[in-house]
């Protein structure tokens, strides 16, 4: 059984920082590449930010230089560190797990996702 446990959203001014967590089970997590989508209606799910197993990281242009992706292998947990969030980053954000390779990542498995909402 795979689960991936989303936390940490809610509503922030724009400036603000908020920090996502994803916890894991079922999964050998630490051989896993990890990612960050989100929804916001209207608009096409969009990958924000994806980990390797071997800690590369890769973002969005939307939130490079103010997003952070980590993960701490013990705990079999991913985050999101979110600074200077904007209104346009209001959105449903997803945990996922899934392979990257050639460049690109590929989603298998998803949370269930956290409500972000960023006020003017």
């Amino acid at each position: 059984q795979v689960q991936l446990v989303e936390s940490g959203g809610g509503l922030v001014q724009a400036g603000g920082s908020l920090r996502l967590s994803c916890a894991a089970s079922g999964i050998f997590f630490s051989m896993n590449a990890m990612g960050w989508y989100r929804q916001a209606p209207g608009k096409q799910r969009e990958l924000v930010a994806a980990i390797t197993s071997g800690g590369s990281t890769n973002y969005a242009d939307s939130v490079k230089g103010r997003f952070t992706i980590s993960r701490d292998n013990a705990m079999n947990t991913v985050y999101l560190q979110m600074n200077s969030l904007k209104p346009e980053d209001t959105a449903v954000y997803l945990c996922n797990s899934g392979t990257y390779y050639s460049g690109r990542y590929y989603p298998a498995n998803w949370g269930q996702g956290t409500q972000v909402t960023v006020s003017s």
